[in-house]
């Protein structure tokens, strides 16, 4: 079993934060769920405080957040990283910063698909 590297996420969202420089100084939250029974992301609920739904979708960015956040509880399950199954990603002011949430912690508990659920 690999060890856990604590700077792995944190180093990953500031590069996606680079790449996306115009989305991460709206703010935003994405609340995330995986699977109870296998370490993958099973569902999203995207907050924004302006309406750049589109602009995500259409820059990558939210593929991109998506596939992060997919690698991130794979990687906490091979390492038998706790928590791994819901947490929050917060960006604003140019910065992204993840959050792992106790498993039942969060409005996705019990829903089991990624969807385009944008809050504004």
């Amino acid at each position: 079993m690999p060890n856990f590297d604590p700077n792995f996420e944190s180093a990953r969202l500031a590069m996606l934060a680079q790449q996306h420089p115009g989305i991460v100084d709206v703010k935003g939250e994405v609340v995330f769920r995986a699977e109870d029974n296998e370490d993958r992301l099973s569902g999203t609920s995207w907050t924004l405080e302006k309406d750049i739904s589109d602009q995500i979708t259409e820059s990558g960015f939210k593929v991109h957040l998506i596939d992060l956040l997919d690698n991130f509880v794979a990687y906490r399950g091979q390492c038998a990283e706790t928590p791994r199954k819901e947490g929050v990603v917060r960006f604003g002011d140019g910065a992204m910063n993840i959050e792992w949430l106790p498993d039942g912690t969060t409005h996705l508990s019990g829903h089991s698909t990624i969807g385009d659920d944008f809050d504004h």
